[in-house]
């Protein structure tokens, strides 16, 4: 069983050349048809990273507060 890969052509199918550009391994992942689109929203800005931080870090505080308290009262005890 092989798995090579095989691209259409007008006669038929034929295996794909292999590259011998071993320098990025990743270039041979790569597939000939993706061209990846742009990831571009105009209707929202983008948040910066510090801001996403921060959130983040607070919404796990504010779990670790809510579970000290439950905890702490007999709620979940």
């Amino acid at each position: 069983m092989s798995l090579k890969l095989h691209r259409p052509t007008p006669d038929g199918l034929e295996p794909s050349p292999v590259e011998t550009d071993t320098r990025d391994w990743r270039v041979q992942l790569r597939s000939r048809r993706w061209q990846p689109a742009k990831l571009e929203n105009p209707e929202i800005p983008g948040t910066s990273p510090l801001l996403a931080v921060l959130f983040f870090v607070g919404l796990g505080a504010l779990t670790f507060v809510a579970l000290l308290i439950g905890y702490g009262s007999g709620f979940w005890g």
